[in-house]
């Protein structure tokens, strides 16, 4: 596989949010203000490179039978680090993001990947796949956060975009609004799929989850 290839599989298609349908909790919360997807995106992408580096070098001495505790505890360390910088420089964020900062550590979409691909591959192509996947997220959420701030507020980043004149359509920063927003957009990346003849096969059950190996079910999942 190119190292090309893997850094921009995370982009548009292996997508973790539109396509894998990973992360989804922090992708309705948190998109209500770009900021806001900015700061999970960035800590994201930092803890999935890290961990991904991390991990990969030491995937020949961990023991498989405790993989994922010593995966979570690496995952936890670099969640912790980024938490505390966010906490000093950038309190507002922090504030912003409240309890899905330290819930990182949990993400299906770090969790998944050190399973499938950092313990597997080498170094480099381990922080690639990291570097890809972490963007991939963050432009899930400024697609969604963008439709639904420009919408719901009329700003963009907190800079006005829509005349206060005009009524806001609030409605779509409400939870109901952010599962609107994400089915519209995860339909787009099927027609999408349809008109460039790239439609996936998608399957209920462990054979269509990328994090079967993590969650060490054999059967169908529960």
């Amino acid at each position: 596989m190119s190292k090309l290839k893997i850094l921009t599989d995370g982009l548009v298609k292996e997508n973790p949010v539109l396509r894998l349908v990973l992360g989804t909790c922090p992708t309705l919360a948190l998109t209500t203000a770009v900021s806001n997807a900015f700061g999970m995106g960035f800590a994201a992408t930092f803890v999935l490179v890290c961990s991904n580096i991390a991990i990969s070098a030491l995937r020949k001495v961990i023991p498989g039978q405790v993989r994922l505790p010593a995966y979570i505890t690496v995952i936890a360390t670099f969640v912790t680090i980024v938490q505390n910088l966010v906490k000093a420089y950038f309190p507002d964020l922090d504030a912003a993001l409240g309890v899905y900062l330290p819930l990182i550590v949990v993400n299906c979409i770090i969790l998944g990947r050190a399973e499938m691909f950092a313990s597997k591959n080498g170094v480099v192509d381990s922080a690639l796949d990291g570097v890809g996947m972490g963007l991939g997220f963050t432009l899930a959420l400024l697609l969604m956060s963008t439709i639904r701030e420009v919408l719901g507020a009329g700003t963009w980043y907190g800079i006005q975009i829509i005349p206060e004149s005009i009524d806001r359509f609030t409605f779509m920063t409400s939870p109901a609004g952010g599962f609107f927003t994400f089915g519209l957009l995860m339909a787009l990346v099927v027609f999408i799929e349809t008109k460039l003849g790239d439609r996936r096969k998608r399957s209920v059950g462990c054979e269509g989850c990328p994090s079967k190996g993590a969650c060490g079910a054999k059967g169908g999942c529960e």
